[in-house]
C-alpha cells in the first residue's frame, strides 16, 4: 500500500486486516515494541492539529521508530514558496513514510504522486480525513460487535466536516446502514455525497433540524463542532455554532446502549457533564486513533510482526 488519500481505497476486506491487527495490538503491545525499529515517519502539518499529530508522533514511537516533524508550515520551506510536489520529494530523501495535513483539498494527494515512500492523508480541508475515519470504525466495531446494521446519526456541520463525509463512505459499504442527518440547513451534508455515496448505494437516509426528536432511533451519535475556520463570515459562525448542545438532560432521550463519538476537539456541542455517561466514546476514539495509526503504518511499510 503506497498511499492513503481517501478511506474508499481501503476494501472491505484491508479494513477487517486493520481492524484484526488493532485489536492484536491492544492485547499484545510488547511484541510491537521494536516493529518499526530503524523506520522514520515524517509530519507535515500545514494547519493545526493536536491529536492526529500527537497520534501518528505516538503510534510510530511505540513501534519503536522515529519522527521528523516539521514545527509549523511557517518554518517550512513552503513559507517560501516551495510546491507540494517539491516538499513530498525532498522529504521522501529523509523519511520511510509520510502523514501531511493541509489546508488544500487534495494536497496530500499531489505528495502522494510525487512522493517515493508511503504518503498518509491526515486530513485536506473540508475533503477527507481516512485515519480518523479508521478510528471511528475501530471505536464502533469494540463497542458493537460490527460494522453493520447500525442507524448513524450525523450531528452539526455536516457541509464542512471532513470527518463526517469519510465515515459515510465507509459505512456506506456495509450492509444493513441507515443514516441520520442533522445539521442547520445552511450546514447540510453537501449534495454531491448525499448523491454519490448515500443514494447511489440505495441507503436509508433522514434529514432534519431537530435533534430531539431523532435520537431515540440511533444506535451511534456522531457530534460534531460547527468549524470556525471554515466560514468566511464571521456572523455566520457566530449565528451557528451552538445549534446543538448535547447536555444529559438529552441524553435521557437516547438508547441505553447508545454511543456517543465526537473526532474532536469539542468547543460547546457535548456538555462536559455527559463525559462520565458510559456511553461516552470520544476519548475512547482518541486512543483508538493511535492504535489504528499503528496498524496501518505497519501495513504501508509492510512490516510482520
Amino acid at each position: 500500500m503506497k498511499r492513503l488519500i481517501d478511506i474508499t481505497e481501503l476494501s472491505l476486506q484491508e479494513i477487517e486486516r486493520l481492524l484484526h491487527r488493532a485489536e492484536d495490538i491492544i492485547a499484545r503491545p510488547a511484541a510491537y515494541a521494536h516493529a518499526c525499529e530503524g523506520k522514520k515517519l515524517a509530519t507535515l502539518f500545514f494547519e493545526p492539529s493536536t491529536r492526529t499529530r500527537l497520534s501518528f508522533e505516538a503510534a510510530m514511537y511505540e513501534l519503536g521508530g522515529h519522527v521528523l516533524s516539521m514545527a509549523d508550515a511557517g518554518s517550512s520551506s513552503a513559507a517560501k514558496g516551495e510546491s507540494v510536489a517539491d516538499t513530498a520529494k525532498t522529504v521522501s530523501c529523509y523519511a520511510d513514510i509520510i502523514a501531511m495535513r493541509h489546508p488544500k483539498e487534495g494536497a496530500p494527494l499531489v505528495a502522494a504522486l510525487n512522493a517515493t515512500v508511503p504518503v498518509i492523508n491526515a486530513g485536506d480541508g473540508g475533503h477527507n480525513h481516512p485515519t480518523q475515519t479508521l478510528a471511528d470504525l475501530l471505536t464502533i466495531y469494540l463497542e458493537k460487535g460490527r460494522l453493520s446494521n447500525l442507524t448513524v446519526g450525523f450531528c452539526g456541520d455536516l457541509k464542512f466536516g471532513r470527518t463526517v463525509h469519510s465515515l459515510i463512505n465507509a459505512l456506506a459499504r456495509y450492509v444493513g446502514i441507515r443514516f441520520v442527518l442533522i445539521s442547520p440547513t445552511e450546514l447540510k451534508l453537501p449534495s454531491y455525497v448525499k448523491k454519490d455515496v448515500i443514494q447511489k448505494n440505495n441507503l436509508d437516509y433522514t434529514q432534519t433540524t431537530e435533534l430531539e426528536a431523532v435520537l431515540p432511533e440511533l444506535d451511534i451519535l456522531y457530534m460534531t463542532r460547527v468549524q470556525r475556520e471554515r466560514f468566511f463570515n464571521e456572523e455566520d459562525y457566530l449565528r451557528l455554532k451552538d445549534s446543538y448542545i448535547l447536555t444529559p438532560e438529552k441524553m435521557k432521550l437516547a438508547r441505553p446502549d447508545c454511543s456517543v463519538l465526537h473526532p474532536l476537539p469539542r468547543v460547546n456541542e457535548i456538555s462536559v457533564a455527559i463525559d462520565d455517561d458510559p456511553r461516552a466514546c470520544y476519548f475512547k476514539q482518541v486512543f483508538n486513533g493511535k492504535i489504528m495509526r499503528m496498524a496501518l503504518i505497519l501495513e504501508m511499510l509492510e512490516v510482520q510482526v
